[in-house]
């Protein structure tokens, strides 16, 4: 498992019950001073900030691509979790991305610039200077 040096960026690991969890991969995480925290049996609602994320990857990605091999998979998902964070408005936060790379303007600016991202499968948009 890599984590780039952002170990200490991590507190909890909080995780469903699924097999392909195992006490080795717990005990990597121990070591490195993440604290593995298990959510209830049958209880998805434990965990919905990752249920949700998983939903909105398969409805908006990967069911409507076909997906190669893992290094493509890893290629799509990098490219659409920059996109997730930076670009996609979000309902809850008032159409916001969580951590916009660009300066939130007014709407009713002049032209708009269409930015294609994964070939076009997601479109991205912001104003054009003036």
């Amino acid at each position: 498992m890599e984590l780039d040096g952002r170990v200490s960026e991590f507190r909890f690991l909080v995780r469903d019950r699924a097999g392909q969890f195992t006490t080795s991969f717990d005990s990597v995480l121990t070591d490195a001073g993440i604290d593995v925290v298990k959510i209830p049996p049958r209880c998805p609602r434990a965990n919905c900030y990752a249920e949700r994320f998983v939903g909105t990857v398969r409805r908006e990605l990967t069911d409507r691509l076909l997906i190669i091999n893992e290094r493509h998979l890893t290629s799509v998902l990098n490219r659409y979790v920059s996109h997730y964070n930076h670009r996609r408005p979000h309902r809850a936060r008032l159409h916001t991305p969580p951590r916009p790379d660009y300066p939130l303007t007014e709407s009713g600016c002049g032209a708009v610039r269409r930015r294609r991202v994964l070939s076009g499968l997601i479109n991205e948009y912001e104003p054009v200077a003036a």
